[in-house]
């Protein structure tokens, strides 16, 4: 049996920070839980229609929670005059139990984000466009961007087969038992029309971290 670790809860607390931060006491801790997943749930949503949002990251204080949306479009976040993030805030705050503070955050490189990737790709899929062109394109595009490694892999009925298949893609190096190696991975879904679910999974390989 293969024992797979997620490469990025295998380096927490060695380079890579939890996307939660909060400590809560037995009484708080499973209704903070459902509202941070709540709160991600309604953010992923909102722009879900174009893969534009890499990371959330929740902090809460004693009386504010700060919610960090990694972007790679700044602009589609915060909508004309600041109105989409003014609606936003007014529906987190519906679900938080505290006020809410927003921050966005632009992807400066959004081809060496392993979830903004994996969302490429799948939406392509979802577009009907050959998997082969569709991996070796963005593995391409991935490398000329300064990655030193990327690895992408999609299962389910590729190309309208029968029989579902695993096919994968690697390019440079992806050293995944190597704590200090900086690697960022995403599994996004396709539900791509008359096959069904693919799966897209994608390693995208920084460098090494001192």
């Amino acid at each position: 049996m293969g024992q797979k670790v997620n490469p990025i809860s295998f380096r927490l607390q060695v380079h890579k920070n939890w996307s939660s931060r909060w400590f809560a006491g037995k009484k708080d801790f499973a209704k903070w839980l459902a509202e941070d997943i709540r709160i991600r749930e309604l953010i992923e949503k909102k722009f879900a229609s174009r893969p534009t949002i890499s990371r959330i990251e929740i902090e809460r204080s004693a009386n504010l929670i700060t919610v960090t949306i990694h972007t790679a479009k700044a602009g589609v976040v915060i909508g004309r005059g600041g109105a989409g993030v003014t609606e936003l805030k007014a529906n987190i705050e519906k679900i938080a139990s505290l006020p809410v503070r927003i921050n966005i955050e632009e992807v400066k490189r959004p081809e060496l984000d392993a979830k903004l990737v994996a969302e490429n790709i799948a939406r392509q899929l979802e577009r009907r466009i050959n998997f082969r062109r569709a991996t070796k394109m963005t593995a391409q595009n991935t490398m000329a961007a300064g990655a030193r490694g990327i690895r992408i892999q999609v299962a389910g009925r590729l190309n309208n087969a029968e029989m579902a298949r695993r096919e994968k893609v690697i390019e440079g190096s992806v050293p995944l038992h190597t704590l200090r190696a900086d690697i960022d991975f995403h599994a996004a879904r396709a539900n791509a029309p008359g096959v069904g679910i693919i799966g897209v999974k994608v390693w995208i390989y920084k460098g090494e971290r001192s």
